[in-house]
């Protein structure tokens, strides 16, 4: 899956900060782009799925590899 802006890099970060970081992105995107966000924190998952469940966003895809969760944001 392509993403539209530049990879969030968040792999390190502890809670809350991946959620922080990929929101400040989103927040300069445009409607309907895509955005992708690379996390090693275990819980990320969880919190990804809750944080656009919260939100008008869309979870696109979700994918785990060697311990780095990867999850792709649509911006609505």
């Amino acid at each position: 899956m392509k993403a539209d802006v530049v990879v969030v890099d968040t792999k390190g970060l502890a809670c809350p900060m991946p959620i922080v970081k990929a929101k400040k992105a989103l927040d300069s995107m445009e409607t309907g782009q895509i955005m992708k966000v690379l996390s090693t924190d275990k819980g990320s998952l969880n919190d990804f799925q809750a944080w656009v469940r919260g939100t008008k966003h869309e979870l696109v895809q979700h994918e785990e590899k060697d311990g780095v969760f990867t999850f792709y944001v649509k911006k609505q």
